[in-house]
């Protein structure tokens, strides 16, 4: 159990200095949306979030079920988060916890029964899951996970996925024959998975892009995990900012 609490206080104070360093969002933890950048050195350290509590940043745009979404805003089974231009937010819910960027749209599993299947219609989201069955629908793309942190961004054509740790399937959604088995231990196999019924090979390797671990850190933080590796301390980060 010490180590267990080590590894999470420790992972809350390498977040600590990144946030503090780059001012990256604007809402944070109850803070208002025009805090100078002397309220930003108030700002809380991420913890595990509460029962009742959803949100834990904010920024611009964002609704739940086209309501303006609030501090106080609960997430609930079959609930539909979306973000707007320029807009970010950093939401739990259950055991899961997600970075939705800007212009995206996600639906909550309507049960947990039997795992739950989340459902990014658009847009981008880094998400981390408990370890149970779940699934990321797309419009191209079916990833059943369990109890890891991916990456996935929705385009017309394709959907990037990076699987940053664990295991995974990955298939087409409109095909489920054409699949490919993955586990990794840090972003090491990310791929395009393509629309079209007619392309030849349609899960493609693809770079690693658009997301890094300070935020993985940071939303595994908030359901009382944290990264299966060791992030770098200090503010350097493989990203400025993704919208």
């Amino acid at each position: 159990m010490a180590n267990r609490i080590t590894d999470i206080d420790e992972a809350r104070r390498r977040f600590l200095v990144y946030l503090l360093s780059t001012g990256a969002f604007a809402s944070v933890g109850g803070c208002s949306s025009t805090a100078t950048s002397g309220v930003r050195q108030a700002m809380p350290v991420p913890e595990e979030m509460p029962a009742g509590k959803s949100m834990f940043l904010l920024q611009g745009d964002v609704s739940v079920n086209t309501a303006s979404a609030t501090l106080d805003t609960l997430v609930s089974l079959g609930d539909v988060v979306e973000t707007g231009e320029d807009s970010e937010a950093v939401f739990v819910f259950e055991k899961d916890a997600f970075l939705l960027r800007a212009n995206s749209r996600i639906r909550v599993p309507s049960t947990m029964a039997t795992g739950g299947s989340y459902g990014l219609e658009r847009g981008k989201a880094l998400s981390v899951f408990a370890s149970r069955r779940t699934e990321i629908r797309t419009p191209s793309a079916v990833i059943s996970i369990r109890g890891t942190g991916v990456y996935v961004e929705v385009e017309p054509a394709l959907s990037y996925v990076c699987l940053c740790y664990g295991a995974a399937n990955l298939a087409t959604s409109d095909d489920p024959a054409i699949n490919e088995d993955l586990e990794t231990e840090h972003h090491d196999a990310p791929k395009y998975i393509l629309a079209d019924p007619n392309a030849s090979n349609r899960i493609q390797a693809a770079p690693f892009k658009n997301h890094d671990d300070q935020e993985l850190l940071m939303i595994e933080t908030l359901v009382g995990r944290s990264t299966p590796y060791v992030v770098p301390q200090g503010p350097a980060r493989t990203r400025g900012r993704y919208l």
